[in-house]
């Protein structure tokens, strides 16, 4: 279990979101098995990850929070260097 788990379900969909990037990137280098059980379980939930043929892939609206998510930090990257 992550010490994420505990936390109220509003906070914990904010974490499990910042976190996507980070977890999509572990699925790309073929490390799911550093993602913690219980994330995949709430990403599953949230229908940003799903199980196909036994391989855990990003769903269309994972992508989309992905994708999101990676244009806010990069966002917030460029005005911390100005």
């Amino acid at each position: 279990m992550t010490p994420y788990a505990s936390l109220p379900a509003a906070t914990r969909h904010v974490v499990l979101r910042d976190q996507l990037p980070a977890t999509v990137g572990l699925l790309k280098q073929r490390r799911a098995a550093e993602i913690a059980e219980g994330d995949i379980d709430d990403y599953v939930a949230l229908h940003w990850l799903e199980w196909q043929g036994g391989t855990l892939r990003l769903t269309t609206t994972g992508e989309n929070v992905c994708k999101h998510q990676t244009a806010l930090q990069n966002r917030a990257g460029e005005r911390a260097r100005r």
